[in-house]
């Protein structure tokens, strides 16, 4: 078992480092805006989908570009199976991670927080 979960592992990890290339500098839809970061990515134990975290800052409208996203999902899926060699290539599933906007709303509220404390 331990075994499996470090090859799911590395394969968690070329995805990412694949889907995040892909992403910035093969994409060319200009519905997609803003930076889009790939936070993480997890592929089921029989590797028939990935489920794919995406941070996406500054855009214009989100939930555009998630969708988007997805709508691409096909052409990304193609990319991977060219670069990556695996007997399935996972479907992805593409899932808003907004860990990192939470945690600059956090920083805001500390910072704001902060100043009063020292006087």
């Amino acid at each position: 078992m331990q075994k499996n979960n470090n090859r799911l592992g590395r394969i968690d990890e070329e995805l990412k480092k694949e889907i995040s290339n892909i992403i910035s500098f093969e994409l060319k839809n200009p519905k997609i805006t803003g930076l889009i970061s790939v936070t993480r990515v997890k592929v089921t134990p029989d590797l028939k989908y990935a489920k794919v975290y995406v941070s996406i800052l500054n855009s214009k409208n989100v939930k555009d570009t998630l969708a988007n996203l997805k709508k691409s999902s096909g052409y990304i899926r193609t990319e991977i199976a060219k670069r990556i060699n695996l007997r399935i290539t996972p479907e992805l599933v593409f899932v808003l991670d907004d860990s990192m906007e939470y945690g600059a709303k956090i920083d805001q509220i500390l910072k704001e927080i902060m100043p009063k404390e020292q006087k």
